[in-house]
């Protein structure tokens, strides 16, 4: 008898190849039991199950990928690779609940350690808390880019900062009369002197809508024009005090007209420019109620209303675009010596000596985000960059701070190894996610942030390929809404799809999803075909009353994951909503399957009537936006604001030196991103091809 267990184990030793992935379940020890033969059977059917689990999952095929972890752990109950596993699947599944259900098994069995507890501390708390956060909150010291390197002097007196969409910032130098540009590590990739006789105390700098940069130089009595690189272009205003002319002129800020504003401390006022720098008009002098202003500072625009600091009132004031007086924001002394302001959503946000300040811009209500203490300090800037972080300039102390909220200090990156490409081992591709805790995306990190290791040791040839962020172009859905009311809208429905085909990179793919009773993909592939969409190509699919819109998104969803690193989801309806929406699917379900996918969702609205909540609910918590079909600005730009959404996806490739065991093999790999004072980490597995 002894020697047919031993025949049959060495059989199914044979037939299943390795156990080691479910090590942690002591295999050996089941030898003396009665049922060893079962239990070694099953290790080998679990294994197989499980192979085809981590080959689907990265696919993209999540629902294939919990089968197949459901039947491994049919055969072995409590394995908590398998677990762990089966986590994740629910997790890019968007079935975060029972996700966490699973990593909790887990973590209770002994697996996971503080790796596995961060993930569940942060999903749960995405869960509880949403994904929006920022004004209201605390944030703490993360970093600083110092002003010298050794006896090198890098910059002196940092008085204003403004953010680029790749991470990196420039920085304004009143003291060595430049622009820096830094990446997020601080380290200087270009400077840029100005004109050809160089800045004069430069102040500020802001944005141009054609992607040029203007700077206002204090001693200059003038604006300066440059490129998106920092190379000069032309300068606006001279010094004098009548219309166009400046003394002193401070911060910056531009309305939705592209007319320029900028605060002339000399004057005591504000001067208005035309976006061609033509002198327009200025205020700022006593009128009625308004006393005028004594020391003009920070200025900031949202919707086009107008607010002015004055840092001897200690006060925010009010005008329209021609300059009239609509009241105070925050009473006077509300401040002590507030200087730049700059708009983060509906809110502005200040400096005020030593402090950060957000305050809202319909109540007034203000809310201290940072301090730096009471030593020699003197905050010139505040602005949140790309990577939900503050950008802090110190006049007085000479710094650039980088400020962080308390929770992604304490707890760090959410880091993702999304996909392992091993076709080519032992040349083995990552693609791997790092988020702050929020969900939003971590941009700019390059090699030097990235750290790999098989079985803790670090691996060989590691090199970063490349970043989804600089993509220029993405992978668009439509799901157009078959519900009855759409039966009028067929001229703006044509229009509105001609548009965004026409809009589109000819790289991209186009897929069309008709979302009636049951949804139908209708078109997929390059833009430029459907740029003659016309409402025949949906005559498959009937109106309904009651279009199944859940399993549309849904389908949308998945056609949509394996495309390019960017991609999004447009939702063209008139409004309308049946009763059975979203039964098969919850609007929390499919909100949380968007974002951990990083698709965004958005609708055009064919009609002038409302949106329903559940689609304005999905829009606002995946990252979209809602347009509509004959807005004044066209629809030209839908897809580049897809497009220009930050992504934290990196693509890396090494060498491993792990022995395959003719694919059959579990093989680990561990990625840990780090940037100033921050980290976050991930362990993951995957198989090479089979001999």
């Amino acid at each position: 008898m002894k020697k047919h267990l031993a025949l049959f184990a060495l059989l199914a030793f044979s037939a299943f190849a390795a156990v080691e992935p479910f090590a942690q379940i002591n295999l050996e020890d089941t030898v003396g039991q009665e049922n060893a033969m079962t239990r070694s059977a099953n290790a080998g059917f679990a294994e197989e199950e499980f192979r085809r689990g981590v080959q689907s999952y990265y696919r993209g095929a999540f629902m294939d990928s919990i089968l197949s972890f459901e039947r491994a752990l049919s055969y072995l109950p409590g394995e908590t690779l398998i677990l762990d596993w089966l986590g994740k699947a629910y997790y890019r599944a968007g079935l975060e609940g029972t996700a966490l259900q699973q990593w909790n098994f887990a973590a209770e069995l002994g697996y996971g350690g503080l790796l596995l507890q961060n993930k569940i501390e942060i999903v749960s708390e995405r869960r509880a808390t949403g994904t929006t956060y920022g004004a209201s909150q605390r944030y703490t010291e993360s970093g600083s880019f110092p002003h010298v390197n050794g006896t090198t002097l890098i910059y002196s007196q940092p008085i204003s900062v403004l953010p680029n969409d790749d991470g990196t910032i420039w920085v304004v130098a009143y003291g060595s009369n430049e622009l820096l540009r830094f990446n997020v590590n601080g380290e200087v990739i270009r400077r840029s002197g100005g004109p050809v006789n160089g800045l004069d105390r430069p102040m500020d700098i802001i944005r141009m809508p054609d992607g040029n940069l203007l700077v206002s130089e204090c001693a200059g009595d003038r604006l300066c024009l440059l490129n998106e690189d920092g190379f000069f272009i032309k300068t606006i205003g001279k010094k004098g005090r009548g219309e166009g002319e400046l003394i002193g002129p401070q911060y910056l800020a531009q309305d939705s007209f592209g007319n320029i504003y900028v605060t002339d401390f000399g004057n005591a006022r504000v001067v208005v420019f035309d976006p061609e720098g033509n002198g327009l008009l200025h205020f700022g002098h006593p009128d009625g109620s308004f006393p005028g202003f004594k020391s003009p500072t920070g200025i900031a625009i949202l919707d086009d209303r107008i607010f002015v600091a004055d840092s001897i009132y200690g006060s925010i004031y009010e005008f329209d675009r021609a300059g009239n007086y609509r009241g105070q924001l925050v009473p006077d002394h509300t401040f002590s010596r507030p200087e730049s302001m700059k708009t983060w959503g509906q809110y502005i946000i200040l400096t005020d000596k030593n402090r950060v300040v957000t305050v809202d811009s319909v109540t007034g209500a203000t809310y201290e985000n940072a301090k730096t203490g009471n030593g020699k300090t003197q905050i010139t800037s505040a602005v949140p960059d790309r990577n939900g972080n503050i950008i802090v300039t110190d006049f007085k102390a000479n710094e650039i701070y980088i400020m962080a909220n308390l929770s992604e200090v304490v707890g760090g990156y959410f880091v993702q190894i999304e996909r392992v490409i091993a076709d080519n081992f032992p040349t083995v591709i990552l693609e791997v996610r790092v988020e702050n805790r929020h969900r939003q995306q971590i941009v700019g990190l390059n090699q030097s942030n990235f750290f790999v290791t098989e079985n803790k040791h670090s691996v060989s040839e590691f090199e970063l390929l490349g970043a989804a962020d600089n993509n220029d172009y993405a992978d668009i859905t439509l799901i157009i809404d078959r519900n009855l009311d759409m039966a009028q809208y067929a001229e703006p429905l044509q229009s509105a799809v001609r548009e965004i085909a026409s809009s589109m990179n000819a790289q991209a793919n186009l897929q069309i999803i008709a979302a009636g009773s049951i949804p139908v993909k209708v078109y997929e592939g390059n833009p430029s075909k459907a740029q003659k969409f016309t409402g025949s190509m949906l005559s498959s699919v009937a109106y309904t009353d009651d279009p199944a819109l859940d399993i549309a998104i849904r389908l949308a969803a998945n056609e949509t994951i394996n495309g390019e690193k960017k991609r999004g989801i447009i939702f063209l309806t008139a409004g309308g909503l049946g009763q059975n929406a979203f039964t098969s699917y919850g609007l929390s379900d499919l909100t949380a399957y968007l974002n951990n996918n990083a698709i965004s969702f958005s609708t055009i609205n064919l009609s002038q009537g409302s949106l329903s909540d559940e689609i304005e609910y999905i829009a606002k918590n995946a990252n979209g936006q809602t347009y509509y079909v004959y807005r004044p600005q066209g629809l030209s730009d839908v897809v580049s604001d897809i497009t220009s959404l930050p992504s934290g996806l990196y693509q890396m490739q090494y060498v491993s030196a792990l022995p395959k065991e003719f694919g059959r093999k579990y093989l680990p790999v561990e990625v840990e991103a780090y940037l100033l004072n921050k980290s976050g980490r991930d362990e993951s597995g995957y198989f090479a091809p089979l001999d």
